[in-house]
């Protein structure tokens, strides 16, 4: 039971995110390469997966039940821990599929690493590559892949939630005259029902849909309309920050964001709340500048550290 008496059963499905790599382009002391596990009841999908995220998974207790591993892009640090993390799987007696997802031309990268330097997978590993629109549909919500801007094949996602149930008004259904228990249930689930010879009818006590929840994972781009198109009202967005304003030049010409860009995109999305990754070896120690930076632009900013654990609410409960 919600607020005000209005039952929403949804609020029960949790999502939660775990940044297991946040350095950009080489490991450092206190940062892995990149890789974020997304859990969604029990859905555990990678998006990005770059060397040594097999370790990071034990290390920060994400568990190994995964199902799916999204690639943005075909750089060395995105993907090259695929091919150690599908060897400890096989070790472990996987029997399940993984399914293998990247950018458009980047199956015969994915081949190799899903077999590379292994004897034999005791499982399959369907690869598909998904271009910008392409959507990967599962119970309950999609990822969607999106364009960025990184000079090569790469793609963003998003993990977008399918419409909930409207709010559920129990106080009308009372005054109405409907039951707790089964009637009200048909109605929530749009089923017209009948209270002492009348009609009830969901409009009568259920509202409009209400958006799911979204989650939006740019891997490394450039700020750029595909984001902030897809961003747009996003709970989550966790973007690129390579480097500061001092190095906008160089973000230019690297096809990476500054936290100030970064920041900016968010704002003009509209997103909900901002995590910066893909921090530079120079700022991984003190990452301090980049978030006065981000926040200067969006109140709230933070860069991600490895081992960050984020449940992302329904937007209800932040209002």
């Amino acid at each position: 039971m919600g607020n005000n008496g209005r039952f929403d059963a949804t609020f029960s499905v949790v999502i939660r995110v775990t940044f297991l790599g946040t350095a950009a382009s080489r490991p450092t002391v206190g940062r892995n390469v990149a890789a974020l596990a997304v859990q969604r009841e029990g859905d555990l999908m990678l998006f990005d997966c770059g060397e040594g995220t097999q370790r990071q998974m034990m290390r920060h207790g994400t568990g190994f039940g995964i199902g799916a591993i999204y690639v943005t892009h075909m750089h060395a640090d995105h993907f090259l821990g695929i091919s150690g993390l599908l060897r400890t799987l096989g070790l472990q007696g996987r029997q399940e599929p993984v399914e293998l997802f990247g950018p458009p031309e980047s199956r015969p990268a994915l081949e190799t690493a899903a077999h590379l330097g292994v004897e034999r997978i005791p499982f399959k590993v369907p690869i598909r590559e998904l271009a910008p629109g392409d959507a990967v549909p599962r119970s309950g919500y999609r990822v969607v892949a999106f364009a960025v801007d990184h000079g090569v094949q790469a793609v963003g996602y998003a993990l977008v939630e399918d419409d909930r149930l409207g709010r559920f008004d129990a106080e009308r259904a009372r005054a109405l005259g409907v039951p707790e228990g089964p009637l009200r249930g048909r109605l929530h689930r749009g089923e017209p029902v009948q209270v002492d010879g009348r009609v009830v009818r969901p409009s009568d006590v259920v509202g409009a849909p209400r958006p799911g929840r979204r989650v939006v994972y740019t891997g490394d781009s450039r700020p750029c309309a595909g984001t902030r198109e897809t961003a747009r009202h996003a709970d989550l967005l966790v973007h690129d920050c390579t480097f500061s304003e001092e190095e906008a030049v160089r973000a230019r010409e690297t096809y990476h964001s500054t936290a100030a860009g970064a920041a900016r995109t968010a704002r003009k999305a509209g997103v909900r709340n901002l995590l910066l990754t893909h921090v530079s070896a120079r700022y991984a120690d003190n990452p301090r500048a980049l978030e006065q930076e981000a926040a200067a632009e969006f109140p709230g900013a933070r860069v991600a550290h490895d081992g960050l654990v984020l449940e992302i609410p329904f937007s209800e409960s932040l209002d």
